[in-house]
């Protein structure tokens, strides 16, 4: 559901600011003009007014793909992102056909009141909260509540600076972060850097980031945060993150002499935790805080 309520999205403000572009008398066919404005370019045939209008067709899995497919190469910060299985998907055309219908009907979430009223952001929560809540406990690899997040912010009051969190999930942490800020000063003066494990997640983040238009260094692909981190250099001036509890298997064995440990010792081989932590504090620049639900 996510991946195409994202490409309507995109779709919506792209076709909004193409026919504010002809109305003021400008090329609405060159691309900078929406790069300037912070708004992917959508190709023809990735525009949601022709999908809508074959969405009864039995290959609209494949049409889908195809459109998703076109926007990862036109919009490099989105490779690896857009999801292209509809059309292998176990989803009968007929049910995939219903769900783009439905969303057809739906007012824009791309043009510009929807976008400054943030629409698209609080339908992307609605959906990610209720698919913890369908998960329960798993459901927290993903989403950790909206309330425990604004709490570690309000300690943290991250007015400005390097922001990281190295599970990121589907970005909660970044989005609350940003919303503190325009609230206290509006204005924003943050980089943002994370990682996550889950390819489906890592999605989810990307996705949820760039309907807000935040940038985030999030690498370019998911990886293991310990195993493997993306950002080793990083010193941030917060850290906000809510870590997987009590992992067995956190590869141990490969990580006896990693830098992270040299103040505290080498983690127990059957309890993450502590690594979480000390990987946390290797990445606090001198007067960083972390905010860490553990």
């Amino acid at each position: 559901v996510l991946p195409i309520v994202f490409l309507k999205y995109i779709s919506d403000a792209f076709e909004d600011t193409y026919d504010k572009l002809t109305e003021m008398g400008r090329d609405p066919d060159i691309r900078d003009e929406y790069i300037a404005r912070g708004i992917f370019w959508v190709p023809e045939n990735s525009r949601w007014t022709g999908i809508v209008k074959r969405a009864k067709d039995p290959a609209i899995g494949v049409i889908i793909d195809e459109a998703m497919e076109s926007i990862g190469k036109e919009n490099p910060e989105l490779k690896n992102v857009l999801v292209t299985r509809f059309g292998q998907s176990d989803l009968s055309s007929r049910v995939l056909g219903e769900v783009v219908t439905l969303f057809g009907n739906v007012r824009s979430f791309g043009d510009e009141d929807a976008r400054s009223k943030d629409i698209i952001g609080r339908v992307y929560e609605y959906f990610i909260g209720k698919f913890a809540e369908a998960e329960k406990k798993g459901g927290g690899e993903f989403y950790t509540p909206r309330s425990v997040v604004r709490l570690l912010i309000e300690m943290l009051q991250p007015y400005k600076g390097r922001i990281y969190d190295g599970c990121c999930g589907s970005g909660g942490m970044f989005v609350q972060s940003h919303k503190f800020m325009d609230a206290h000063s509006g204005k924003l003066n943050v980089s943002v850097f994370g990682q996550e494990s889950n390819p489906t997640t890592w999605r989810l983040a990307k996705m949820n980031l760039a309907t807000r238009q935040i940038e985030a260094d999030l690498g370019d692909s998911w990886e293991d945060t310990l195993v493997k981190d993306l950002h080793p250099d990083l010193r941030a001036d917060y850290v906000i993150t809510n870590p997987p509890f009590n992992i067995k298997d956190w590869g141990w064995e490969y990580l006896q002499d990693d830098p992270r440990w040299k103040k505290y010792g080498v983690p127990p081989k059957g309890n993450a935790n502590f690594a979480w932590i000390q990987h946390y504090i290797s990445h606090l620049s001198p007067l960083g805080m972390a905010g860490i639900v553990m």
